[in-house]
């Protein structure tokens, strides 16, 4: 399983650091390929725009998620309740090209054109789902004594909220916000179908180079978008082992 999964990108790193101009003809170690890369001016516009979508998307989705999650967890029972989780999660079982066509169609049909304003627009409403789950999982495990002794205490439900809820909840958060961050980084189908001139993304930008050939270029690109990644579930696992620790 761990070959079949992880041989792949094994070879692409690996072939990143080719100093030849083949792709499978291994000429010599060096990174002459990743200067390449960072001397680039569009990838260095694509990874801009990567990062300014993936920040303000991740951003708004982890707040309307931890919103819907408390609704969903603490609002109690009310007519819609299950209705109303279902739709949320319903991304998550919809394909992605179905979710692009739908926001196509939308920002046509209305004539919006705000460039970066309508991947970031499309990323939120698809990352979402995925910040929530995480959230509201935090949420149904929770001990709510602390709460409860809290409001025994005359604190008020903001007090509450902010000072007993919300650090108890942050390691959900967290993860939340670290998987749309993944997620949005990464997204081709939906960026691809939305992007306007002057829009392109990491992702896109990675596949118009294939399109002109495979070089070992794309694959340093390619690389350090994984490096990314991997970096950031890094310091989510950091961060949650020294919450956890703190808390024990």
């Amino acid at each position: 399983f761990m070959v079949f999964l992880y041989l792949p990108i094994a070879i692409l790193i690996l072939y990143s650091f080719n100093s030849g101009s083949l792709v499978m003809v291994w000429s010599g170690f060096g990174l002459n390929w990743y200067a390449k890369a960072f001397a680039n001016g569009d990838i260095q516009r694509a990874a801009f725009n990567s990062l300014i979508v993936a920040t303000v998307a991740t951003a708004l989705a982890t707040v309307i998620a931890t919103l819907a999650a408390l609704v969903m967890t603490r609002g109690g029972p009310f007519r819609g309740r299950g209705a109303s989780l279902a739709m949320i999660s319903l991304p998550l079982m919809v394909p992605e090209i179905v979710t692009a066509v739908a926001m196509l169609i939308v920002f046509a049909g209305t004539g919006l054109s705000l460039g970066l304003g309508n991947v970031i627009i499309a990323h939120v409403t698809f990352c979402i789902p995925f910040a929530f789950m995480p959230i509201r999982a935090r949420l149904e495990g929770m001990d709510t004594t602390l709460e409860q002794a809290s409001a025994d205490l005359y604190g008020s439900d903001w007090a509450t909220f902010r000072y007993v809820t919300l650090p108890i909840l942050m390691p959900g958060i967290l993860a939340g916000a670290m998987l749309s961050f993944v997620i949005s980084l990464d997204d081709f189908i939906i960026t691809m179908m939305v992007a306007g001139a002057g829009s392109t993304t990491l992702p896109v930008y990675i596949y118009s180079m294939i399109r002109q050939g495979v070089t070992p270029e794309v694959n340093a690109v390619s690389s350090l978008l994984l490096l990314a990644s991997v970096l950031l579930v890094t310091l989510y696992w950091l961060v949650t082992r020294e919450r956890e620790a703190g808390t024990t």
